[in-house]
């Protein structure tokens, strides 16, 4: 049997939330997840209730409120934070064309640049073809950046 007691748990406006995943980065206990392109709430065992996560929210979408939620199990949270760390450090399948090649020549050393077409210009691409990963705009870690791309 579940016991239930009343206590400090977050709750999330689903109308506020815009999915930025600030939250869930500053929650330790990883009880918040993007799902749908909203921010919920894992499980009741996993939040502690103590709102780490409040002052992250630009879009003041989390509050914390007193209700008949599962008792916080810190032994579940420690078990789930050594698994998603295990997992973090695990070589990841990634597309071959993602991936990050350094072409070189004979020898093992940086092939110089090489003449283009008729025109005798010297090509200066090292890493050839140049590939882009796009990320969300309202990504933490681009907030207040100032970010300029480039192509020719």
């Amino acid at each position: 049997m579940v016991t239930r007691t009343v206590r400090n748990i977050v709750k999330i406006d689903e109308e506020k939330c815009n999915g930025c995943g600030a939250c869930v980065i500053s929650c330790a206990e990883g009880a918040l997840q993007i799902i749908d392109g909203k921010a919920r709430l894992m499980s009741e065992t996993y939040c502690d209730g103590l709102g780490a996560c409040l002052g992250k929210c630009p879009q003041d979408a989390i509050t914390v409120e007193a209700r008949a939620a599962e008792e916080f199990d810190e032994a579940a949270v420690e078990a789930r934070v050594k698994v998603e760390k295990a997992a973090a450090e695990k070589p990841q399948f990634a597309c071959p064309s993602a991936s990050i090649k350094q072409f070189a020549g004979k020898g093992g050393t940086i092939a110089p640049p090489a003449p283009v077409g008729e025109t005798g210009v010297e090509s200066r691409l090292t890493h050839w073809p140049v590939q882009l990963a796009l990320v969300p705009p309202a990504a933490p870690f681009l907030k207040a950046a100032d970010l300029v791309l480039a192509a020719d």
